[in-house]
């Protein structure tokens, strides 16, 4: 018997009872499903990350301000204004692992266009702020020195301000308006994430004496957060102490006290989310492998029930030469195109769920093909498995105990 053949039996024997093959294969459906929808979500999840990563640039230190107190409670972080434009330039002066950094603050406004307005962040910053995050212009330019320190009314628009105000219209030395002051747009930043992309620059002096106001009520000098780009990947973490340093000398900070700011790695952050979410999808795996195994004990069951009722079939192909080999081909293949039809199905709905997912809870997900594979890989694992005992015990009748069997 060759293999084909015994697919070809497979298949009719199959077309016999095509409920109980249906529901036999319900158990194999359920856990490829589950595991495509899994890793589909959890590849989602790291590729989002992983573009978050992109926009924020490479080999960047966040430095916030710290949390202030109201008696007994801690505010939340950044309510301690005590970052300066001062500490920008001490970053960048003297700690040698630091190329550039750059001071920002930000807030929420509406921005006009002629009959056109869209609300999104004013960022006030600098054009150091620009190579800390490795961002490019798609056209225009970005802030001279001389439009930094004069407070000039310039703007850099983010790929979805661009959008929504100008269309497909080149914005470059049109003016907008924002908390009623006219700004001219000189620049139109490349695009990096739809989240990103939703705001305006403007320079630094420029958002604190026209419509922000300096960061702090106290304090003009202040910027919100810091920025600052590293030289290398291994130089981060003497960096990111050479900082804390520098800034525990600048604010006299005693040796008893707490920081008053927090140096923050965003990417080695979203570095352990990745690795987060990596682990819990494959403990959700895991327990979606659990219905492959009840698949697998359903088939076997089964299996065993085909052969106590076909006992007088196995006898007649022993009859006629059948070997105990072909056999046990033939109902291991019955086993194998079971769990092999139930994969494919279970591949349909995981597509289909994992896309589901996506359109009604606004994930992200992204299909891969090793994943795909690797449930086929484990259905029919799982048909060969427990589909042998069966066949071995198919195989083990003698001729004449099977013929005998009414």
């Amino acid at each position: 018997m060759t293999f084909v053949y015994a697919l070809q039996i497979a298949l009719r024997s199959l077309k016999v009872n095509p409920l109980r093959s249906l529901l036999t294969m319900l158990g194999i459906v359920i856990g490829v499903s589950s595991i495509v929808t899994v890793f589909a979500i959890g590849r989602g999840a790291q590729v989002r990350l992983a573009e978050q990563i992109r926009s924020i640039g490479a080999n960047v230190l966040m430095v916030n301000p710290g949390t202030a107190r109201e008696g007994a409670v801690r505010l939340k972080a950044g309510t301690r204004m005590t970052l300066t434009e001062s500490d920008v330039h001490a970053i960048t002066e003297d700690i040698p692992e630091v190329r550039t950094a750059a001071g920002s603050i930000a807030g929420r406004a509406q921005i006009l266009h002629g009959s056109k307005n869209w609300n999104t962040t004013v960022n006030g910053t600098t054009s150091n702020h620009f190579l800390v995050r490795d961002w490019d212009l798609v056209s225009g330019r970005f802030f001279s020195s001389a439009e930094e320190t004069g407070a000039a009314k310039v703007a850099i628009l983010g790929a979805t301000v661009a959008h929504e105000l100008f269309d497909k219209q080149d914005p470059i030395g049109t003016q907008i308006r924002i908390m009623n002051v006219p700004l001219e747009v000189i620049g139109v930043l490349d695009p990096k994430s739809p989240d990103q992309d939703d705001v305006a620059f403007v320079p630094l002096s420029t958002a604190k004496l026209r419509f922000l106001g300096s960061a702090s009520g106290i304090n003009r000098n202040a910027v919100a957060y810091i920025l600052a780009k590293v030289s290398s990947d291994e130089q981060m973490q003497q960096a990111k102490s050479d900082i804390e340093a520098l800034l525990r000398q600048r604010h006299r900070i005693a040796s008893e006290q707490e920081d008053d700011f927090k140096v923050l790695d965003p990417a080695a952050a979203l570095q352990a989310q990745q690795g987060a979410i990596h682990t819990v999808a494959l403990l959700l795996v895991a327990i979606a492998s659990v219905s492959l195994l009840v698949g697998g004990i359903s088939i076997m069951n089964i299996m065993i029930v085909s052969v106590t009722e076909r006992t007088r079939e196995i006898g007649i192909r022993r009859a006629l030469g059948g070997r105990m080999r072909d056999i046990r081909l033939q109902f291991l293949c019955e086993a194998l195109v079971l769990c092999l039809i139930g994969g494919a199905f279970g591949i349909i709905c995981g597509i289909v769920l994992s896309m589901t997912v996506a359109r009604m809870a606004g994930w992200v997900t992204a299909l891969d093909p090793q994943a795909i594979a690797l449930a086929v890989g484990f259905a029919a694992m799982t048909g060969i498995v427990f589909g042998f005992y069966p066949a071995y015990r198919a195989s083990k009748l003698t001729p004449i105990e099977a013929l005998k069997t009414e």
